[in-house]
């Protein structure tokens, strides 16, 4: 039985709605429970045995068994995604708080590793913009490639401090914090965590959750919706927060709708998750809206591109495009963006770190086009482009860049795919395979 915090248990007992007993037990039970969200651009029959699905969520099911998802090529190509279901409740305040059918601007601000910011990319429509925020940079990285695996044109990925978004005012039409807290709600996956956890590191917490929220709450509209989460248990980095909120930020709590049935547990200021109640990690969420703000207008700056009609007619051939998609170069790559999603690289590209602006088509070295990873995953991709679909098997030693076998096909640059979805680029010369996988994205596993 894994011993938990003596604090954390009596702050908790407290609480009416929590039998504690039941709680310190989940603790101590054998879980491997996994849940994934499926793709909904990707749709495909999945080798994967589903279990229940997650009620809150679209397209979402709990595993009966968890592989090794290193080992599944479909997981390359982005066609599912690996998360908590605790976390996927996102959707269904979402859907109740927002008109998904119109254009909107969502910034996920504490994004990394994507999980959030791929269901929100989900759930928007082709002519909105999602800005994906991640302070660390490492970090940033992955949440760039994953959400490039997703395969749209309308998310950028910034690296900023917080603090930077408090200039754009009443720009965005949600704002969803996923705050830094501190991890009581991980313990069951993430054991050692027990040893981290005291008082004064969760009074640290809510004290940078208030700096974070006070930075970047400017940049919301009014009206606009704010959904908050940490995965604490803890009331001072959850319903502290929203009271707090409501008596300094002019923000409204929002309930929600929700079945009783699926064992979350609804308190005066949001909505908790409990291992004992629910298949899910530890998880607090609360939807709030913005009475009131001091918007002003977004202009639409928009530079010339710089791409020419040959460049253009190059480019064509590698990707099918829609009337609102454009076309950006910058240092000599060549960045595919709906409108929404241009004008904001126009207008903050000095203000914010860009680290993915749109899919990132490739590099013209010559007068040929050296394909980026990240188009190989994109659903703007040319089905003209040549393809060369693979068995599981070759797949695999494709993404290990290892020889593999090929039954026919023509010569030259070649998506490779599998399951019909691209997992990267090779080029078919007579005697070799030129493998164009990042080394950074090889696979190692073997079992």
């Amino acid at each position: 039985m894994q011993n938990l915090p003596s604090d954390l248990l009596n702050s908790l007992s407290k609480y009416g709605h929590i039998d504690l007993d039941a709680f310190v037990e989940s603790h101590g039970e054998e879980h491997k429970i996994t849940s994934v969200r499926i793709n909904p651009f990707k749709p495909t029959q999945l080798d994967l045995e589903m279990g229940q699905s997650i009620p809150w969520a679209t397209d979402a099911f709990y595993l009966k068994n968890r592989p090794s998802f290193t080992l599944d090529p479909l997981f390359h190509a982005g066609c599912y995604y690996v998360q908590e279901a605790g976390s996927m409740f996102l959707e269904l305040a979402l859907k109740q708080c927002l008109d998904l059918s119109k254009p909107l601007a969502v910034l996920d601000l504490c994004a990394a590793p994507g999980g959030k910011s791929t269901l929100i990319n989900s759930l928007v429509n082709e002519e909105s913009l999602l800005v994906a925020n991640e302070v660390v940079r490492n970090r940033a990285a992955v949440l760039a490639y994953n959400l490039g695996k997703w395969g749209t044109d309308n998310t950028i990925v910034t690296n900023s401090d917080p603090q930077k978004f408090s200039a754009l005012s009443g720009y965005f039409d949600a704002v969803v914090i996923d705050a830094p807290c501190s991890g009581s709600g991980l313990f069951r996956k993430q054991p050692e965590a027990v040893n981290e956890w005291s008082l004064d590191h969760v009074a640290q917490c809510s004290v940078r959750q208030k700096r974070i929220l006070t930075d970047v709450l400017p940049c919301l509209k009014e009206d606009g919706i704010l959904f908050y989460s940490t995965c604490s248990y803890s009331v001072e980095e959850n319903e502290d927060i929203v009271n707090w909120l409501k008596e300094t930020a002019e923000m409204e709590y929002v309930p929600l709708a929700l079945d009783k049935s699926w064992g979350i547990v609804e308190t005066e200021h949001g909505y908790r998750f409990y291992p004992h109640l629910t298949k899910s990690e530890g998880f607090f969420c609360a939807v709030l809206r913005k009475k009131s703000t001091q918007s002003r207008s977004h202009s639409k700056r928009r530079r010339e591109t710089e791409v020419t009609k040959a460049e253009r007619a190059l480019l064509s051939r590698f990707l099918k495009l829609r009337d609102n998609q454009h076309l950006f170069k910058k240092n000599n790559q060549f960045h595919l963006l709906n409108s929404k999603t241009l004008d904001f690289l126009m207008n903050y590209e000095k203000q914010l770190y860009f680290k993915k602006a749109g899919a990132l088509v490739g590099e013209l070295k010559g007068k040929d086009l050296v394909p980026d990873h990240e188009l190989a995953l994109s659903l703007n991709i040319s089905e003209q482009i040549n393809r060369l679909e693979l068995d599981k098997e070759n797949a695999l030693n494709y993404l290990r860049k290892e020889n593999f076998q090929i039954n026919s096909g023509s010569g030259g640059l070649s998506l490779i795919s599998y399951g019909g979805f691209g997992i990267g680029w090779a080029k078919i010369l007579p005697t070799r395979i030129n493998n164009y996988l990042p080394n950074e994205l090889r696979i190692l596993n073997r079992i």
